[in-house]
């Protein structure tokens, strides 16, 4: 088998899991022979979940319930496809062609292949229906496909403690251990709008996750000191460091109303800090200006005001919590 799309079901309803399945089936010009599923149920008793017959390979695993990150281990695990696909149960496949393309870009191979997708949301004001389209990053796991037996070899697997923002820290290993990456300008992916999705509707969702986006960036740096890969480390520590310092200064954590979230954030950022200080003051202030320069412009893009103070000021200010 060519391709596995692994997918981890918690709560989803069999009418939120068909879309997905519906659009596998509808794919043109591919061999179904060379197309399966295997989802793993977390914690759910399969037989909640009644699928009609497909024209592709579904096979259903379960666990106890352990999260997202265990859910899609268990999945690859299962696998035997050369390639494999992680989707959410409540996504699908933006056309029909879409796997015709992945499927020729396997003909010359690659260790990870990332492509454009686009996102189904909603006009906050209006509520009307919106499209958009994000570009190749390690942000989402969305529109990503890995060589299965390259994540083996490169003992490459999802933090199984990790179960919000969990996404980057998997992509930035799968696109740090190799240098057979494929980038796709394509989109053949859909992150589908979910009335229940936490992370879209609650404004202050960033506000009351950015501690887990730092559990993550420190689990990975933990990994790649783990692997002996020092520049890595430091470059993922630095770019962390200069992410929460432009965060800190968007209107909406320089809100009174949003103090606590920013003052237990910068705690947590304190903790972070004093771990990773050394790769800080270890990486060169040319590196440390390059990576300011890439953040701050994307920092800028989505709403960042002229800081308050500077980085070092603010350091300072972090130090002095512990």
């Amino acid at each position: 088998m060519k391709l596995q799309i692994l997918i981890p079901h918690y709560h989803e309803t069999t009418e939120e899991l068909k879309p997905l399945l519906d659009s596998i089936a509808l794919q043109q010009n591919v061999d179904f022979n060379e197309i399966g599923v295997v989802i793993c149920h977390d914690g759910k008793d399969i037989k909640d979940i009644d699928l009609p017959p497909y024209n592709f390979k579904i096979e259903q695993i379960r666990q106890e319930h352990k999260g997202v990150s265990a859910a899609r281990n268990a999945c690859l695990d299962y696998a035997t496809a050369d390639y494999v696909m992680f989707c959410d149960a409540d996504d699908m496949f933006i056309n029909m062609c879409g796997l015709y393309i992945v499927f020729r870009e396997m003909v010359q191979g690659f260790d990870t292949l990332i492509s454009v997708f686009q996102e189904e949301t909603r006009n906050p004001e209006t509520k009307e229906v919106v499209y958009v389209n994000h570009n190749m990053d390690s942000t989402f796991v969305h529109g990503k496909i890995h060589r299965r037996q390259y994540l083996i070899n490169k003992h490459i697997r999802w933090n199984d403690n990790l179960t919000i923002h969990e996404d980057s820290y998997f992509n930035i290993l799968c696109q740090n251990l190799t240098d057979s990456v494929k980038y796709c300008q394509i989109s053949f992916y859909l992150w589908k709008w979910r009335d229940a999705s936490v992370c879209r509707h609650d404004p202050k969702y960033i506000l009351k996750t950015y501690n887990n986006m730092l559990d993550s960036n420190d689990a990975l740096i933990d990994e790649f000191l783990s692997r002996g890969l020092m520049d890595k480390a430091m470059f993922y520590a630095v770019m962390m460091i200069f992410d929460a310092y432009y965060t800190m200064n968007k209107p909406e954590w320089i809100n009174q109303d949003n103090k606590n979230y920013r003052d237990r954030t910068e705690r947590r950022f304190s903790d972070y800090f004093k771990k990773h200080e050394d790769l800080w003051a270890a990486l060169p202030i040319t590196d440390k200006m390059n990576i300011s320069n890439q953040v701050r412009s994307r920092s800028i893009n989505e709403g960042m005001q002229m800081e308050a103070i500077t980085i070092d000021n603010w350091l300072k200010k972090i130090k002095k919590m512990r």
